[in-house]
C-alpha cells in the first residue's frame, strides 16, 4: 500500500454505477471537495471517455460490467476503484474521519472494510468537531513560525508543544 492524498481540484473524476454504491461514492466525493464528477448511471462510459479521466470509481454494478470498466480504465492508464472488488482496484478508499481539512484515514488494504469502519468509529468518538478549530489555530501559529524563519524541525517541536499544552491530546 502507498497511502497518498490526491488533490481533487487537479483531477478529472468519474463515477459509473447504480444504487446505494453510487450514492456512497458520490457522498464521499462531495465530502472530499470533488465539485463535478462525471456520472454514468444510464450507460457505461466508452473507452475514449474513460481516457479523459484521472480516476474512475465503479460502484453498484455487476461483475461483468465492473470487470470491463476496470480493464478499460487500466488500458487508458486511469486509476480505478471498484467497490468491494479489491482484485479490480488500483487503489482502495480508506475509512475517513473529516474535521474540516483534518482528514484521518484507516485502511486494511481492502482485507476488512468492517474493521476499518470500527476503527474509524472509535476515532470519530475521540476526535470531535472541535478539531476543525484546533487546526485553524495550529495553522495560524505555523504560518507565524515560518514567517519568523524557523526550521521545519523547530516548527514541528512547537506544534507538538502547542497541542500538548492545550490538552488536545493526552
Amino acid at each position: 500500500m502507498l497511502p497518498i492524498i490526491l488533490e481533487s481540484s487537479r483531477l478529472r473524476v468519474a463515477v459509473a454505477g447504480a444504487g446505494e454504491g453510487l450514492t456512497r461514492r458520490l457522498g464521499m466525493l462531495a465530502a472530499a471537495g470533488v465539485a463535478k464528477p462525471a456520472i454514468f448511471t444510464q450507460r457505461l462510459p466508452e473507452p475514449n471517455e474513460i481516457a479523459t479521466f484521472s480516476v474512475l470509481f465503479v460502484a453498484g454494478l455487476g461483475d461483468e460490467e465492473s470487470t470491463r470498466l476496470a480493464a478499460m480504465a487500466r488500458a487508458a492508464r486511469v486509476l480505478v476503484n471498484v467497490e468491494d472488488r479489491p482484485a479490480l482496484c488500483d487503489f482502495h478508499v480508506p475509512a475517513q474521519v473529516r474535521r474540516g481539512d483534518l482528514c484521518i484515514t484507516v485502511s486494511t488494504g481492502g482485507r476488512s472494510p468492517a474493521l476499518s469502519r470500527i476503527v474509524r468509529e472509535r476515532i470519530e468518538a475521540d476526535i470531535g468537531p472541535e478539531w476543525d478549530r484546533h487546526l485553524d489555530e495550529i495553522s495560524d501559529a505555523r504560518a507565524k513560525w515560518r514567517d519568523a524563519g524557523l526550521e521545519p524541525d523547530e516548527i514541528s517541536q512547537r506544534t507538538r508543544a502547542l497541542v500538548l499544552d492545550k490538552g488536545w491530546v493526552t
